[in-house]
């Protein structure tokens, strides 16, 4: 029993101390485009709409463009926007009042990684927020987005955001 008790005061302190330390920062890929191309031809063809989308869309704010990569009907999980394409269309242009920007030779967003599986294909990004304890310091963590995809055009959207 004495055993037990030292045992779960050991792995308590351990808990608490790696709580005393910060965490490793989150990088993106050297080469976050590379990320977007894969050698099986569907999924390479989901990634380069998936692709299109941060770069052309959401980087650039060209979502007149928004007919060509998402589907009339795309489904929404983002609490935050409406689904349908008009809806994420209204959500980037009159919510967050995106305004067009030339569209970057390579893509500018700091990318983790790509997985593509099926007809689905995951983003991670870096994400650099505030931190709640110091505003005049940042953390890193990471941000996905996650798209299924349907006759070539993102038609379902899923990302961590909240109200």
């Amino acid at each position: 029993m004495a055993t037990q008790r030292w045992l779960i005061l050991a792995i308590g302190l351990l808990s608490f101390g790696a709580c005393l330390h910060a965490q490793e920062p989150v990088t993106g890929a050297s080469d976050p485009d590379a990320l977007f191309v894969s050698k099986d031809p569907k999924l390479n063809a989901n990634k380069q709409v998936a692709y299109h989308i941060i770069k052309e869309l959401i980087e650039a704010g060209h979502w007149e463009k928004a007919d060509q990569y998402l589907t009339e009907r795309y489904i929404q999980h983002n609490p935050l926007a409406a689904s349908g394409r008009a809806g994420v269309v209204k959500f980037f242009t009159e919510v967050v009042k995106a305004k067009p920007v030339p569209i970057p030779q390579k893509m500018k967003s700091k990318i983790v990684a790509v997985i593509a599986e099926g007809d689905l294909v995951t983003v991670a990004y870096v994400r650099e927020l505030k931190d709640p304890k110091d505003a005049a310091k940042t953390y890193t963590t990471t941000w996905f987005d996650m798209w299924r995809f349907k006759d070539g055009k993102a038609d379902e959207h899923w990302d961590p955001a909240t109200k």
